[in-house]
């Protein structure tokens, strides 16, 4: 397990929400519906000094909307698929923002199936526990995804 750690101030993220309770496989029903109307929000995006995308996150928080993990064994929670936007944008008719609050994150590329749970072993083993909700994150300039597993709130 190669994990490793930074500091993310709060952020943004615009994108479409659903939950745990609209069944199996909503993520991936979230995420098409957020690529295939992308256009709506693009322009919101926030840029990184190169001009491309900062960030593409799945965003997660507990039914509360205050950023603690899934519960009852992560199997119940709210799911945001968008982008990281300006702090200042206000969200289309359809789309939903969040401000996440700023964390400090052990952070894992995602690649095989069992980031999860080797994360939250490596976490244990390494005397660290949850301090909020896990966040997927595709770089867009590499097309790589990461789970951020908050281990600090700022």
């Amino acid at each position: 397990m190669n994990a490793n750690k930074c500091i993310k101030e709060s952020f943004t993220v615009i994108g479409k929400e659903g939950s745990t309770r609209d069944g199996e496989g909503f993520i991936r029903r979230l995420w098409e519906d957020a690529n295939s109307h992308f256009a709506e929000v693009q322009h919101l995006a926030k840029k990184d000094e190169s001009g491309g995308l900062a960030g593409i996150w799945g965003a997660m928080s507990d039914f509360s909307r205050s950023f603690r993990p899934w519960e009852e064994g992560f199997t119940k929670g709210l799911y945001l698929a968008g982008v990281e936007c300006d702090d200042e944008a206000q969200a289309p008719e359809g789309w939903t923002k969040w401000v996440v609050p700023g964390f400090e994150y052990a952070y894992v590329e995602c690649d095989g199936g069992n980031a999860f749970p080797e994360m939250l072993n490596w976490l244990e083993e390494n005397s660290l526990s949850l301090a909020g909700a896990v966040h997927d994150f595709t770089c867009p300039e590499t097309g790589k995804q990461y789970m951020f597993f908050p281990i600090r709130r700022l």
